[in-house]
């Protein structure tokens, strides 16, 4: 049943700006999966990275955030923490045993919708070729 495999990705997305971008893509009818469950947060430094963990290890196949841009938070410098933390989770992932592909980081601002249909295609394709997640139930 590989075959038949949808991934669900959970998209933590500052208020900002990926969240506007995100609207955009859907207010202007671009084509992506419909597999990815967006959480709105004020700012992506604002995502721990238990967080990301936790969703990975209780039935997410993947997980993004999506903040400003660098030099565009809007609380200063949120961004440029949501990267320092991403960093954290890449080595939180090896030691769970997950595949990097598993966690994204990117930069979409109000005015990326297109964007943000692409990353949500390419990381749907791939956690596709990655398979369900082995924390996954069932």
């Amino acid at each position: 049943m590989a075959e038949d495999f949808e991934p669900l990705i959970v998209a933590f997305c500052c208020n900002w700006c990926a969240y506007g971008g995100a609207d955009l893509a859907g207010v202007s009818r671009k084509k992506y999966p419909p597999n990815i469950r967006v959480i709105r947060v004020m700012c992506s430094g604002m995502v721990h990275p238990n967080l990301v963990m936790n969703a990975l290890t209780k039935g997410a196949d993947g997980v993004l955030i999506a903040g400003c841009h660098p030099g565009d938070c809007h609380y200063g410098g949120g961004n440029l923490k949501a990267e320092e933390r991403a960093a954290a989770i890449d080595l939180m992932l090896e030691d769970f045993g997950l595949e990097p592909e598993r966690f994204k980081l990117e930069w979409i601002s109000t005015s990326e919708g297109d964007k943000f249909a692409k990353v949500v295609s390419e990381m749907v394709d791939d956690l596709k070729k990655l398979g369900p997640s082995p924390y996954k139930g069932g």
